[in-house]
């Protein structure tokens, strides 16, 4: 569906475009979200997220994340998604909110328009997330233990959900299943990895045409991902989901959360540090930081790690990464080897 269409067929729902200014600040104001003296001044697009319509939006007094959600992957519109993606966002937001300590590690949620999937949160900076771990630059201790702190009181707080209400999001993780663990294993998906870096197609083969870590990876992703765990789940804790302030790292965007098993958002953190070419050492402290709870699997852990590096190489959601043909492979080489031989002490290989 193209954003014509969709205009076309919901004429009735607002649709969030920088250029009709004036139509968002009635919208706005609609939702009570401006003060009475409040006016617009600005609109730009908020980060480069794959998602996600989601715009800055400067006001005569502070700005806002404006965000929603379409019937499509915003970056690759020939993929259609879940369409109350951001519903099941506001839920886990409504669900954290119980606990002030992971509340106030994420922006406030200021207004949900559930009819056109419109979230509006408070904007937390101009600071950016941490893609650049991709880059060269080095997440910090602090920056590590704040994030393995949060993820801890996560999965530890809503362990079997208690009073809270389940969330599944089987639509959304349907979607990031196929993503995740069967697209990138298919020869015929349509992606050109060597447009991405000569070489890398031939490389990729050699997984695609390796039966057992196939095998291996199709298994997690129905006995693991699609079950339902007892844990409240971020669902893609990974360095673009981490917004830089002035106190410490904020975490944003869980609209693929779910209560599953926490081996997922703590194997998913451990595979960026390894494709951020994060040194040893912080692995280690995030394994000593990361308080798991009752039951966790450390190879289960490891084998998703393995999963996600090799979905982030070799799939549609490309990372900005630096690396050489050369690293890509021992990369690829790294994935095999969490997903079929899985073992803690890994970790600690430089």
């Amino acid at each position: 569906m193209t954003p014509a269409e969709f205009r076309h067929q919901h004429p009735e729902l607002f649709f969030l475009d920088a250029s009709e200014f004036l139509s968002l600040e009635c919208f706005l104001r609609s939702l009570k979200v401006l003060m009475a003296n409040e006016t617009l001044r600005a609109i730009a697009r908020a980060g480069e997220g794959n998602m996600n319509c989601t715009m800055r939006v400067t006001t005569s007094s502070r700005t806002l994340i404006v965000k929603q959600s379409r019937p499509w992957v915003e970056k690759y519109p020939q993929f259609s998604a879940p369409w109350d993606r951001a519903l099941r966002e506001r839920e886990f937001y409504e669900i954290v909110a119980t606990v002030p300590s992971l509340a106030g590690a994420m922006p406030r949620l200021l207004a949900c328009e559930r009819e056109a999937r419109i979230l509006v949160f408070e904007d937390l900076g101009t600071g950016g997330d941490y893609s650049g771990s991709y880059r060269g630059e080095s997440f910090q201790t602090e920056e590590i233990d704040a994030l393995a702190k949060f993820l801890s009181r996560l999965h530890r707080m809503f362990e079997q959900a208690g009073s809270h209400p389940a969330l599944p999001n089987r639509e959304m993780r349907t979607l990031n299943h196929a993503h995740i663990f069967e697209i990138p294993l298919n020869r015929d998906n349509g992606l050109d990895l060597d447009r991405l870096q000569p070489g890398l197609q031939s490389s990729a083969e050699g997984l695609r045409g390796d039966a057992a870590f196939c095998r291996e990876v199709r298994r997690l992703g129905t006995e693991m991902y699609l079950v339902d765990g007892p844990c409240l789940l971020h669902g893609d804790f990974f360095p673009g989901s981490f917004v830089r302030t002035h106190g410490g790292p904020r975490v944003i965007d869980p609209e693929f959360c779910f209560f599953g098993r926490p081996e997922w958002d703590a194997g998913v953190f451990l595979a960026h540090l390894w494709l951020g070419g994060q040194p040893a050492a912080l692995r280690d402290q995030w394994r000593r930081a990361y308080h798991a709870p009752t039951g966790f699997d450390d190879a289960l852990m490891i084998q998703l790690a393995g999963v996600e590096i090799m979905r982030r190489l070799i799939g549609y959601a490309q990372l900005p990464l630096s690396s050489s043909l050369a690293a890509r492979k021992s990369l690829l080489d790294l994935s095999h080897e969490l997903v079929l031989r899985p073992s803690i002490a890994l970790l600690a290989e430089p």
